[in-house]
């Protein structure tokens, strides 16, 4: 079984900030691949489902951002799921906005939910989709832009969702190349 992470905060109220692109990502998954509703399990909701022939629990944690790990590290070890078939989605600053790449390992980047994800599951050895939601220019505005709600201009968005979950059974093949690939074109499409 693979465990999938969307990163994200809990209230309705930040919904649509561009720090829960990881919530907004699973939720395009679960509801294109007729995944299970989501129940309460390990301080956060699951779904569960079935993608390129390979069982796939997705888990959105409910601790918030900073407490990711909390979440993260029982259903693994509960299901005793190895880093390798954990994968975090996430936004990325450093991506243009709709861009993503797909990496395994590597630092956090300032990402505390990554960091805690790191630290409670003891390597940072996990894959990381990383979701482009672009830089807002100037250090001082990153809080705001982060934790601010799409905006209208942000017509990438659903296309680049859309695109994920079309794309997804190849990431649970391991074609992590092919679904990168796979979601450029798409949203390019678009």
């Amino acid at each position: 079984m693979l465990l999938w992470v969307g990163l994200g905060n809990p209230e309705p109220g930040q919904a649509r900030h561009r720090h829960n692109i990881g919530f907004l990502a699973l939720d395009a998954i679960a509801s294109r691949h007729g995944f299970t509703p989501w129940r309460s399990r390990y301080k956060g909701v699951v779904a569960e489902g079935h993608l390129g022939g390979t069982k796939v629990m997705l888990l959105k944690p409910q601790t918030y951002m900073n407490l990711s790990g909390e979440s993260v590290q029982p259903a693994a070890a509960f299901h005793k799921i190895p880093l390798s078939d954990i994968t975090a989605f996430h936004d990325e600053l450093d991506l243009a906005p709709g861009r993503i790449r797909v990496k395994q390992g590597g630092g956090a980047a300032g990402h505390n939910g990554l960091r805690d994800m790191d630290r409670r599951l003891g390597a940072p050895d996990y894959w990381r989709v990383r979701l482009g939601i672009g830089h807002p220019g100037m250090k001082e505005k990153v809080t705001g832009h982060v934790l601010g709600n799409f905006a209208k201009v942000d017509t990438w968005v659903e296309p680049m969702l859309d695109a994920v979950a079309d794309a997804a059974p190849l990431l649970a093949r391991g074609e992590r190349e092919a679904f990168m690939t796979r979601v450029a074109l798409l949203t390019q499409e678009k």
